[in-house]
């Protein structure tokens, strides 16, 4: 008859292991909780990161944007638009003719991409935040208006406190003939334009966008009826997949519909793809710090032969003798994985409170690093950890049956 499992756990565990061993158990659960708690630190830093650029993209993207397939721009007329309107959950549509252009200031020019925008654009107040200096103003009183971006402001030296000195609009004139004279003035389209306002969001917008009426665009690239995009604006955000849905259907496979995910995809799939090697490469150091408490069952198993062959002596079954070494094992792992969780939890935590952690930027549009915490971050570490930990243990304790 075989020794009953919890007297043979309660005879083991009150033989003492040497304090060598002792300690090889403490520093493999040491190094588990440091392992947990990075992964979880920066698993979350970069779901933070992710959010604070969708953030960044929902202050100057479109929630839907409507482009061709083929081609930089399509004919778009009253009879197109009133067809897209009448989807519902549709709240409004902005025309807009974008293409780079040359800006003059005084001394000063500079190529950059301009935005013609029609009036639809300021109505839903997508620069409201952004805005640092001037007013949102694109036309009024026959006149032109542009808002720039800061870095455009910086490079060209736009004093908006200067109310009659014009930016110099610079565009290439369509033309069937096969030279072009580009010394000549003539050569170009040249519209002047007033700064109203300067806008700051992110470098690359800052540095490369201006927006300027529809109609200015319009004169200057000489588009008539085309346009490079429509940008739409959703009654609702949970309506934004049934819109986008709809709209493919009713234009075809020749217009590309995209969300504000779909506008930056590349640059989203390759923080998902950066973090998705950092885990890997966290999980491979939590794998080699599971290889301490591989050493520390191997020499428990020898410091425990005598006791081992007591058990068996005793009429313990071989699988009982494994589960008291898997259970060492699991104790140790267990211990370091919730440990790490719970401290990877409070310092997450205290940075969305308190931001103590400065990316050291100056002039960066956040202090801190951002943070943001799912709760499937925390499940794949600890199920990642428990596996790796478990499968330290379980050759140790099979040795240590066999050797008997």
């Amino acid at each position: 008859m075989n020794l009953p499992f919890f007297i043979a756990k309660r005879y083991f565990f009150a033989r003492k292991k040497t304090s060598f061993i002792s300690l090889i158990s403490f520093i493999s659960m040491l190094g588990v909780c440091i392992g947990t708690m990075a992964l979880v630190i920066v698993l979350s830093v970069f779901n933070g990161l992710e959010e604070f650029q969708k953030g960044l993209f929902k202050s100057f993207d479109a929630e839907l944007k409507v482009s061709a397939v083929k081609g930089k721009n399509f004919a778009c007329n009253e009879a197109f638009l009133q067809k897209l309107q009448k989807i519902e959950g549709i709240t409004s549509i902005t025309q807009v003719i974008q293409e780079s252009a040359l800006l003059r200031y005084k001394d000063a020019q500079m190529v950059v991409t301009l935005k013609g925008v029609d009036e639809n654009f300021l109505k839903q107040e997508r620069l409201k935040k952004s805005l640092i200096d001037g007013v949102p103003k694109l036309g009024g009183t026959g006149l032109n208006y542009a808002i720039v971006g800061s870095g455009i402001a910086f490079t060209l030296g736009i004093d908006l406190d200067a109310f009659f000195v014009p930016i110099e609009a610079w565009y290439p004139r369509n033309t069937h003939s096969k030279t072009l004279d580009f010394h000549s003035t003539d050569a170009f389209n040249r519209l002047n334009v007033l700064p109203s306002g300067i806008f700051a969001i992110e470098q690359d917008y800052d540095n490369n966008y201006a927006f300027v009426p529809l109609e200015f665009a319009q004169e200057l690239f000489e588009y008539g009826n085309k346009r490079t995009s429509l940008e739409i604006q959703v009654k609702n955000p949970t309506q934004i997949a049934s819109v986008q849905e709809q709209l493919k259907e009713i234009l075809g496979k020749g217009f590309l519909v995209q969300n504000q995910d779909e506008q930056h995809a590349s640059l989203l799939r390759a923080i998902k793809i950066e973090k998705l090697f950092v885990f890997l490469t966290l999980s491979f150091i939590i794998g080699i710090a599971s290889f301490n408490i591989f050493f520390s069952l191997s020499m428990l198993a020898i410091e425990k032969k005598p006791d081992v062959k007591t058990l068996i002596a005793m009429g313990a079954a071989t699988g009982a003798i494994k589960k008291i070494f898997l259970y060492e094992g699991a104790i140790v792992a267990l211990s370091g994985a919730f440990t790490g969780l719970i401290l990877g939890f409070l310092i997450c935590w205290l940075q969305q409170i308190y931001g103590f952690i400065s990316m050291g930027i100056i002039g960066s549009l956040v202090d801190a690093y951002p943070i943001k915490m799912h709760p499937s971050d925390f499940f794949f570490t600890a199920v990642v950890v428990i596996f790796m930990t478990l499968c330290a243990s379980y050759f140790p304790a099979q040795r240590a049956v066999e050797k008997q």
